[in-house]
């Protein structure tokens, strides 16, 4: 029988200081008051502990408070400074790369073009973009204590090879982090583009809180990130929610997938298919976002009037895309009965909610379980806030952690 071990002094204090820079993570900057009440540690115990936090680099004062009763109060803060990460989201058209200091505030942006599709060095290029926003951001490289990068595919955890990304020349290396890890110098991890874009949504969207949910992305291609007890399901390749290529009614049976963003759901509801589906309709668009978002607008017009041929069209356009995203989810909500389906990517939120409305319809019709099918509402690049988030939270709790003399 094992005998609980008693909290050494040190172990206390650090367990004091988590909580301390925790709060001021979540509530800015506060007086010393203020963290004593949060963290009902005794003033005097609250003093000691903002002064070996501001002798380790991790707080620094804030100027004062004042207007409130009693004695002016000093403010602290998380000192931004004492960490930097690095996000970073991939395509086969460019490396866009965003810089954060400790208290999450996005401090350098670089985007790098990458054209062509040979001779590529991914190491190479990825030091340029992380240079490009290092750069921006005042530093330079070996300042980024990690980097997390977003990627339209997966890597096996048994191989260490990429999967799901043939469109993406340069990639499909062994060893690829250790590899990119050693070659930029920064501990580097690499997260499928869509999980990325789930964390995102569960520190600061609809799935605030949510311990199971789902979120569907369409672009060019379909892809879906799986969150269960709060934790991302990868599976045993890395593959959980590569749904794209899940054989669906009314597409073509596509046997030994090789081609990216074709056969199945792929060839229902990826980019390609909605802006035919639109064209078929009558609306015109250079990609399938412009296309949708057009038949949606005709939609909401029609509703507040009197229907109009193109208010007609526009719901059948509607109506079809719905009915497949609807069917496709179905299977999904038959395997996983999530408590929440969260629809994302330039296609889906082009469809704005005529399309969310339509789909929670269509899926309600078809399942037993009906979950609640909700509109991202994280705003900028999902991807790269999650790729931030990731990074923060790592480089966190190492440096929360780590006990200070």
């Amino acid at each position: 029988m094992s005998v609980p071990v008693p909290g050494t002094p040190s172990l206390l204090r650090a367990i004091n200081d988590r909580a301390a820079l925790e709060a001021l993570l979540a509530r800015g900057p506060l007086t010393r008051p203020q963290i004593s009440d949060l963290t009902g540690l005794s003033k005097p115990t609250a003093s000691q502990l903002l002064a070996r936090l501001e002798q380790a680099g991790l707080v620094v004062r804030d100027g004062v408070r004042e207007g409130l009763p009693g004695r002016t109060a000093g403010l602290y803060r998380i000192n931004g400074a004492a960490a930097h990460v690095a996000g970073a989201d991939v395509t086969p058209a460019r490396i866009r790369v965003s810089v954060a200091d400790l208290a999450g505030t996005v401090v350098g942006e670089h985007t790098l073009p990458t054209p062509g599709r040979t001779g590529v060095d991914v190491v190479a290029r990825m030091a340029a973009a992380l240079d490009g926003a290092a750069a921006a951001a005042g530093l330079t490289r070996d300042r980024l204590d990690r980097a997390v990068v977003g990627i339209q595919g997966a890597v096996d955890p048994a191989t260490g090879r990429l999967g799901y990304a043939s469109h993406i020349p340069g990639w499909h290396i062994p060893d690829l982090v250790d590899t990119l890890s050693g070659g930029l110098g920064v501990r580097v991890a690499i997260e499928n583009d869509v999980n990325l874009a789930a964390l995102a949504e569960r520190a600061s969207g609809h799935a605030e809180g949510a311990s199971d949910f789902v979120l569907l992305w369409v672009a060019d291609g379909v892809g879906m990130a799986v969150v269960l007890n709060g934790t991302l399901h990868r599976g045993a390749t890395g593959g959980a929610g590569e749904i794209g290529y899940m054989p669906a009614v009314g597409a073509p049976l596509m046997r030994d997938v090789r081609r990216t963003h074709t056969g199945g759901v792929h060839s229902l509801t990826g980019g390609a298919a909605v802006l035919r589906l639109m064209r078929e309709h009558g609306f015109r668009g250079r990609d399938a976002a412009t296309a949708l978002s057009r038949a949606a607008a005709d939609v909401q017009t029609a509703g507040r009037r009197t229907a109009t041929d193109a208010g007609a069209r526009a719901e059948r356009a509607l109506t079809e895309l719905a009915t497949r995203l609807g069917a496709t989810l179905a299977t999904v909500v038959a395997v996983i009965d999530p408590a929440l389906v969260v629809l994302t990517g330039d296609v889906l939120r082009a469809g704005g909610e005529p399309l969310r409305a339509r789909v929670q319809q269509h899926l309600h019709s078809l399942t037993i379980p009906r979950p609640e099918v909700r509109l991202s509402t994280v705003e900028g690049n999902p991807v790269l806030a999650g790729a931030l988030q990731q990074a923060l939270r790592e480089t966190r709790d190492e440096v929360f952690t780590t006990t200070v003399p």
